[in-house]
């Protein structure tokens, strides 16, 4: 899609929708890996989802239902709809996976036409304690995104600080390396 012939709507959309689409289909791939993974390594996957990088961090497991979370709290305000309950999710493979499909299945509904004015509208939103007043476009590009691809990374992280064979082609899914074995 041509960048310099969107119009805001479109813009907003294309830099949301399709963006956590992708994200939450490539968590699905790096499930799989963990899951085959974590024999090699003689743990259990449960092992590896409660696996922290420090000890006042959250867990992967915790990590990739965040960003899941994150899915609903910037679309939703977005296209104008209240925030969807997240679910009662375990927090295991089959539980992730879930959360995931529920987050996919959320913004496969969604259009360019849900998005509209949402760029300048005020968005108000959490950050911790904080309380935020952000315009559409600061909320999703400074605000969203960078979150979701925090905990995203988080997760990532934990998951190759743990020895699961995890590269960047599979955490973006567009760079292509020889697999490590």
């Amino acid at each position: 899609m041509d960048i310099e012939t969107l119009n805001s709507s479109d813009f907003m959309y294309q830099s949301s929708v399709p963006v956590f689409g992708r994200y939450l289909s490539q968590m699905n791939i790096v499930l799989d890996r963990l899951e085959l993974d974590a024999a090699r390594l003689n743990l259990s996957p449960d092992e590896l989802l409660q696996a922290r990088l420090a000890p006042d961090m959250f867990a992967c497991a915790d990590q990739l239902a965040i960003a899941c979370n994150f899915v609903f709290r910037c679309c939703a305000p977005l296209a104008q709809m209240e925030i969807p309950a997240y679910g009662n999710f375990d927090s295991t493979l089959a539980g992730l996976r879930q959360r995931i499909a529920s987050r996919l299945s959320f913004i496969q509904t969604l259009t360019p036409v849900h998005m509209q004015g949402s760029e300048a509208r005020l968005i108000h939103a959490d950050a911790g304690q904080a309380q935020l007043h952000l315009p559409g476009m600061v909320f999703l590009h400074q605000y969203m995104l960078p979150n979701f691809i925090f905990h995203l990374s988080s997760a990532y992280a934990i998951l190759r600080q743990q020895g699961l064979a995890l590269g960047k082609a599979d955490f973006d899914g567009f760079h292509v390396y020889p697999r490590a074995s």
